[in-house]
């Protein structure tokens, strides 16, 4: 997100062309405060939570209820300053300028600060922190806004589900659109030579599609034919509309006994308890459904 500030008048501009003051007024009127007549500045809107990590979520909610006091605008890019082109300047260069111009702002404007070296440590404590990831940027770079001269590296997180159903195919898609993704309370983990059949609530986790080439479409369609069922087997059915995906119409969805297991990569887990960034890495075989419980260290559905 870019921000522009020409004496006093603010435009908050989107890489999709949006201009949007209105709709953040608080970090509009906050950078209008900055020491400068004119500046250029380009950063990062996140949804803060009160333990400091971002919410995605809560950019979306801001923007329905109007209320952006959890908004803060990461800023990591000074382009013009008072009238001075900064764009040939190397970036490590721009940035002290930055963070000089940033002194002092609102708690809504957040000087962006960077670790040089010891890349792979600093992405293993995002990571331990439970942050989305990290970007590396050449610390001599000049700003060059046809071109992308930067590298995310996502955190990912790697768990088993069990499969609930899958989605019919769109366009010239082999046999599944996607898997319908479950797992278990903890009620629900039986104890070693338990035998009285009892079992926990079936939770809908999300869906993947990702990473399932035309053969291994096949095969776990294959796989899924003497599964199939009429009824639902989750406690509860699952949200028709997401803000991280398309909507899920059910009766596209052809349901099947909890037996099969899957393992996944994923970013995060969204507020409302489903997966984001989901991608197929294969079946377990080796791990029985009813073992499948969401792990303690993520947070519990609400």
């Amino acid at each position: 997100m870019h921000a522009r500030l020409d004496a006093s008048r603010v435009n908050i501009l989107t890489r999709r062309g949006n201009d949007w003051p209105q709709k953040y007024p608080t970090i509009a009127k906050d950078i209008a405060r900055l020491p400068a007549k004119s500046a250029y500045l380009d950063g990062e809107l996140c949804g803060v939570l009160p333990d400091g990590r971002t919410a995605f979520n809560l950019i979306q909610n801001a923007s329905d209820t109007g209320q952006s006091g959890s908004l803060v605008l990461f800023l990591f890019d000074l382009l013009f300053l008072d009238g001075e082109d900064l764009t040939a300047m190397p970036l490590v260069d721009r940035k002290v300028r930055l963070e000089k111009l940033l002194a002092g702002a609102p708690s809504s404007l957040v000087y962006n600060d960077h670790q040089i070296g010891r890349g792979p440590a600093f992405h293993r404590l995002a990571c331990q922190r439970g942050l989305e990831g990290i970007v590396s940027k050449r610390i001599d770079g000049r700003y060059e806004p046809d071109r992308r001269p930067w590298l995310k590296t996502k955190c990912l997180n790697r768990e088993e589900f069990v499969v609930v159903g899958w989605s019919d195919p769109e366009g010239s898609r082999h046999r599944i659109g996607s898997l319908l993704l479950g797992y278990y309370t903890p009620d629900g983990k039986r104890a070693r030579g338990a035998s009285d059949g009892s079992a926990g609530k079936l939770i809908y986790a999300g869906r993947v599609g990702t990473g399932m080439p035309v053969a291994e479409l096949e095969r776990v369609w294959r796989r899924l034919q003497p599964f199939t069922v009429d009824k639902m087997p989750l406690s509860e059915p699952p949200p028709r509309g997401s803000r991280f995906g398309s909507p899920l119409v059910l009766s596209r969805v052809h349901w099947v006994r909890p037996e099969m297991v899957v393992e996944v990569s994923f970013v995060e887990w969204t507020p409302d308890g489903l997966l984001r960034h989901v991608v197929y890495l294969g079946e377990r075989e080796d791990k029985p459904a009813r073992e499948v419980v969401r792990p303690s260290y993520f947070p519990a559905q609400k």
